[in-house]
């Protein structure tokens, strides 16, 4: 009988997502059942049963009625569709280290399409903001941000490679409240070619949000531009009744 010392199911919990991350468990694979659990760590079905949650909340596992504990894919990473949160935040999640390359960053006066999606006029001014994501070895994400002026007066370059939503916040005071999201599947751009290792993909999932404060002004449209076959999105549903 294994012997588990305080916060048990913490402990449980990071034994078999450390087994999952190492590719010792396969996805498809099942774990153990909540009985045969607790008797091999000596602990009671509640403890395993809050490990085995916090597996299937960090993405690692599946419960299937009638198959158990099914061990996911976490080759691609998880994005949250819900979620309003920066690139930054979610990347400590990751397993590789995560870095950002701005490739552009400067005022622009709005062509018809941005005055669309940021409802802004032709005398507005425009932050436009180009960054790559590097994840590992590879770079898989492209986001391409618009930033009205009038709400965010002054964008640096070392800003946008550390997080911009953390200098909104906590410098400017910008209370950012919600956002509308679309994720649509376009065919690649030179851009995309440019800035991204593709290997070959011709089509990429774009995630556009049309951010907005906390008094409903839009200030943001974005892009986040994802190579096909590294992430996952996912969202969090409660059925009302």
């Amino acid at each position: 009988m294994i012997k588990v010392r305080a916060n048990k199911y913490h402990v449980i919990y990071k034994e078999w997502a450390e087994k999952i991350k190492t590719g010792e468990l396969k996805a498809g694979d099942t774990i153990p059942s909540e009985n045969d659990l607790a008797q091999i760590y000596g602990t009671s079905r509640e403890t395993i049963r809050k490990a085995l949650n916090l597996l299937a909340q960090n993405g690692f596992i599946q419960k299937i009625r009638g198959k158990g504990s099914v061990i996911l894919d976490v080759q691609k990473m998880s994005f949250p569709i819900s979620g309003l949160v920066s690139f930054k935040e979610i990347s400590k999640g990751f397993q590789a280290e995560a870095t950002t390359t701005v490739h552009d960053i400067g005022l622009i006066k709005p062509d018809a399409f941005l005055m669309q999606q940021l409802q802004a006029s032709k005398k507005d001014e425009i932050w436009k903001v180009i960054r790559s994501r590097k994840i590992g070895d590879e770079r898989i994400i492209l986001d391409k941000d618009y930033f009205l002026k009038k709400h965010v007066p002054m964008l640096t370059k070392q800003i946008c490679e550390s997080s911009i939503y953390d200098y909104l916040e906590h410098n400017l005071q910008l209370s950012i409240s919600f956002a509308k999201k679309e994720i649509v599947v376009e065919e690649c751009t030179e851009e995309d070619y440019k800035h991204l290792d593709l290997e070959g993909f011709t089509h990429i999932v774009v995630v556009k949000n049309y951010v907005y404060l906390e008094n409903t002004s839009l200030f943001q449209y974005t892009e986040s531009r994802h190579r096909l076959d590294k992430f996952r999105f996912v969202d969090f549903a409660r059925r009302g009744v």
